[in-house]
């Protein structure tokens, strides 16, 4: 009797301690769950919830909750867990770092472009990131990849894999053009130097594309990425100016020169390869083209009177060399948002920006951009569009209004966005199309 009842005693504790775990689980994982819809239900308050780009797709069948992509994803926020299943929260904050798709043990995760609703235009490319004109090559932002460690990656890739298809008994004078010297055409350039590929690189503006655009404390680089003929960079919160200089660094090491105030303007089909044409003149004949452009090709204007005077810019360059302006900064993304960050301490700025509320803006430039016009130290016109620019001043014209706002003004900063270089693209031959949630990046599954 005592022996059973002992074993009693022991079951039941047993039993017990697994009713409480059981239970401590459950009530952790509503928890878990509740917080995640609390942060979706802002997201979608906030704007943030829809994708306008790359971004994580979860298969809900095949994973198991490890966790691991929210661990391995550098941006705070993009997934969660929601039910026992990984989730999308803040899905337009997605940069495409693809760690999550890399660090999913089940391979749950691909990454997609565009969504039912929201098409995103890109080219045609391949695995190999060949286009459908046969020699013609896309990496980095122009093909969906904008992050700078995924773009240095896809420039490595492409050139190797396009060395594959070189004709060594070719008569062009060169083996490969790249077009565009930004992270993407800078790999690029180291790899085709390593495998001994005679390449011209030519760049429509600077050194580092548009990278080189960007202020120049602002932090460019939070993670690590391999650069040919270099190794492993280990770089985290990184700067644009030190990157710059990376990358000066490396090329000058090899005698790597990049042609800078060379814009393309043309590639046509010749000689078994392509004539590149430049505008300033000059034509290059080669066997295989690799394309490093951006995907924002020229600034977006606004196509209003004064808009071509010299005091407008679409970028901001040395904020630190500016003061003592009455300045208006236009656009409500990030890089408008920074911008008027950057300017406020010593000028006197005003934000305007269309819409009547700021959406899809990292959380640093979120949370700081409230707190500048809280203390006043930005002027935001919202629901508001820059409607002609003077000599010294500028009109806005509030939504819904048919009055008129002056404001005296200095200068003028437009960040507008930019447009697809579609009329290039289709006179090289190259397709575009518009992707409604398509994936660009998958798991082969095995049959």
């Amino acid at each position: 009797m005592g022996a059973e009842l002992d074993k009693i005693l022991i079951y039941g504790s047993v039993g017990l301690l697994l009713f409480v775990v059981l239970w401590i689980y459950i009530r952790k994982q509503k928890k878990e769950s509740k917080e995640v819809e609390e942060k979706i239900k802002v997201a979608k308050e906030e704007g943030l919830y829809e994708p306008v780009s790359l971004h994580p797709v979860v298969d809900v069948n095949s994973c198991i909750k490890s966790g691991a992509c929210i661990l391995a994803c550098p941006e705070h926020d993009i997934l969660g867990i929601r039910n026992g299943k990984a989730t999308v929260i803040n899905a337009s904050r997605c940069v495409g770092h693809g760690a999550c798709f890399h660090a999913c043990p089940t391979q749950a995760i691909s990454l997609f472009m565009g969504t039912e609703k929201r098409g995103v235009d890109l080219p045609h490319v391949s695995q190999n990131f060949e286009t459908n004109v046969a020699g013609i090559f896309i990496a980095g932002e122009m093909g969906g990849m904008g992050l700078i460690k995924n773009a240095v990656e896809q420039g490595k890739q492409a050139v190797e894999n396009l060395a594959k298809g070189i004709n060594t008994k070719h008569t062009n004078d060169y083996d490969l053009v790249v077009i565009g010297a930004g992270p993407a055409g800078i790999s690029a350039s180291l790899q085709a130097h390593k495998m001994g590929l005679k390449t011209i690189t030519l760049e429509q503006d600077t050194l580092g594309g548009t990278v080189y655009t960007f202020p120049r404390q602002k932090i460019v680089m939070t993670s690590p990425m391999d650069l040919p003929l270099h190794g492993q960079a280990k770089l985290y919160e990184t700067s644009k100016q030190e990157l710059l200089d990376l990358w000066t660094e490396v090329l000058g090491k090899h005698k790597i020169e990049i042609q800078e105030r060379k814009k393309v303007e043309e590639i046509v089909a010749e000689n078994g390869g392509f004539c590149v044409k430049t505008k300033t003149g000059e034509s290059f004949s080669t066997q295989k083209v690799l394309l490093a452009i951006g995907r924002r090709g020229t600034p977006r204007k606004l196509g209003i009177p004064g808009e071509d005077t010299q005091k407008v810019a679409y970028r901001l360059l040395e904020p630190e060399l500016i003061n003592k302006q009455q300045i208006i900064v236009v656009g409500g993304g990030d890089s408008a948002i920074e911008s008027a960050l950057l300017l406020m301490e010593q000028n006197e700025v005003t934000l305007s920006y269309r819409k009547d509320t700021f959406s899809r803006l990292k959380p640093k430039n979120s949370e700081n951009i409230k707190k500048a016009i809280a203390d006043h130290k930005i002027s935001a016109v919202l629901n508001s569009n820059l409607v002609a620019i003077d000599t010294n001043k500028v009109v806005l014209q509030l939504n819904g209004e048919k009055n008129t706002i002056e404001l005296s003004n200095d200068s003028v900063y437009i960040f507008a966005g930019g447009e697809l270089p579609t009329a290039f693209l289709k006179k090289a031959g190259i397709k575009i199309s518009t992707k409604f949630g398509e994936a660009i990046l998958t798991h082969k599954k095995q049959a």
